[in-house]
């Protein structure tokens, strides 16, 4: 069994919400307030909003897709904003940029339904991160497989979900580690393509043991 020349070291991380000053009753304030909020109000919306409804595998992924449909019941544009996958983007301008983009082409299209009042207003939070280790090292994949079990899903979601702004690479820490650390290129590519939207964060979980399993096997 190879030992890695760089063991994984597993942390969790817990997040202080905090509601901004800015928000939208209209479409056209959604889109103002796309183009004025912080990376770290975009990242909170769309990356967190997946671990905060982590047990949930129907409906919108992020926040402003739920407001579009709960608040203003625009279905429409609500499935385009759901249908950004953040898999796709290793920086918070690349996703600012196509939200705003989509909602920008609707008000243009729909003056009238841009200036239309929400039942609710739609508020810009973020979050302060705090990261802290975990007495979990592995320095074999076997030692991995063992941390993982017993990874609660703040931990998961920081190694599999949050992680993925963090390298800016297009992929997650696990994937990151397999293929640079055990040279186990096929695990990391088959982990990278877990479905984080169809799967809530246990079941990804359980997937990615299943991987693990089958590879200790080989």
């Amino acid at each position: 069994m190879k030992t890695a020349g760089q063991p994984f070291h597993f942390v969790t991380a817990s997040y202080l919400t905090r509601i901004n000053n800015q928000k939208a009753s209209t479409l056209e304030e959604l889109r103002a307030g796309l183009e004025q909020t912080s990376d770290a109000s975009i990242f909170y919306h769309t990356f967190q909003s997946l671990g905060r409804f982590h047990f949930l595998t129907e409906g919108f992924s992020n926040d402003f897709a739920q407001w579009v449909l709960t608040a203003l019941n625009r279905a429409a544009l609500a499935e385009q904003l759901a249908g950004l996958d953040v898999r796709d983007y290793s920086s918070i301008a690349g996703l600012r940029g196509d939200l705003l983009r989509l909602v920008s082409d609707y008000c243009t299209a729909n003056p009238r339904e841009a200036q239309q009042t929400a039942f609710e207003n739609f508020y810009f939070c973020e979050s302060i991160v705090v990261t802290a280790p975990l007495s979990l090292d592995a320095g074999t994949l076997k030692e991995f497989r063992n941390g993982l079990a017993s990874l609660g899903h703040a931990s998961f979601y920081n190694h599999f979900i949050a992680s993925r702004l963090r390298l800016q690479l297009g992929t997650n820490d696990f994937s990151h580690w397999f293929a640079n650390a055990l040279e186990a290129n096929d695990l990391a590519r088959r982990t990278n393509r877990i479905d984080i939207y169809t799967n809530t964060l246990e079941t990804a979980q359980t997937e990615l043991l299943a991987l693990v399993d089958r590879e200790l096997k080989q």
